[in-house]
């Protein structure tokens, strides 16, 4: 038991640090096509993205943008992100999180839902139960505490709306560096 528990830390090392950390997304997108429920065409996952599951299953939508290390938690339950997201550097989000009010420091759980044309900016914080509307965007280092509706931009610590986006949102996003 102890030796399967080690060779299972050890691909997960393997996958975090050297994989994730390829120059080549052809080669990431081999991999994540294996782990993920599900990455769509023309989606692109930039080096250093962490991926942690278990318990749930990562969606990821076509024409996507997930840049330099975000992490995609689906331990708490599944993460959906839709088509055309656009999720900025550094940004976190989450399925599980520990309960304050548990005398033994236990988990809680719940998935997360970004819909369509999503820009989420650097350095944001998603927590469990969230989910994000269609069209909406994140200010950078916002904490999203609550659901977001469609086309809002919020921002702060809790987020709050601090405007509405007028867009049509017809656009595809088609981001693909050479060496990220």
């Amino acid at each position: 038991m102890k030796f399967k528990a080690w060779l299972s830390g050890l691909l997960k090392y393997i996958f975090k640090t050297w994989l994730m950390n390829w120059p080549s997304f052809k080669l990431r997108k081999f991999f994540l096509k294996r782990i993920l429920y599900k990455i769509g065409d023309r989606t692109f996952v930039a080096m250093g993205v962490d991926i942690m599951g278990k318990n749930g299953k990562i969606s990821i939508g076509n024409n996507c943008v997930i840049n330099k290390n975000v992490t995609l938690d689906a331990r708490g339950g599944d993460l959906i992100i839709g088509n055309n997201v656009d999720i900025g550097q550094e940004t976190n989000i989450w399925t599980m999180e520990h309960d304050p009010n548990d005398n033994s420091h236990g988990t809680r759980g719940a998935g997360v839902i970004i819909e369509d044309h999503v820009w989420i900016a650097t350095r944001v914080t998603i927590l469990p139960g969230v989910k994000i509307g269609r069209g909406a965007v994140i200010a950078c280092n916002s904490v999203v505490t609550k659901d977001v509706n469609e086309k809002e931009i919020v921002g702060g610590i809790p987020a709050r709306v601090i405007g509405l986006r007028n867009n049509e949102l017809t656009y595809k996003l088609n981001y693909r560096p050479w060496f990220l």
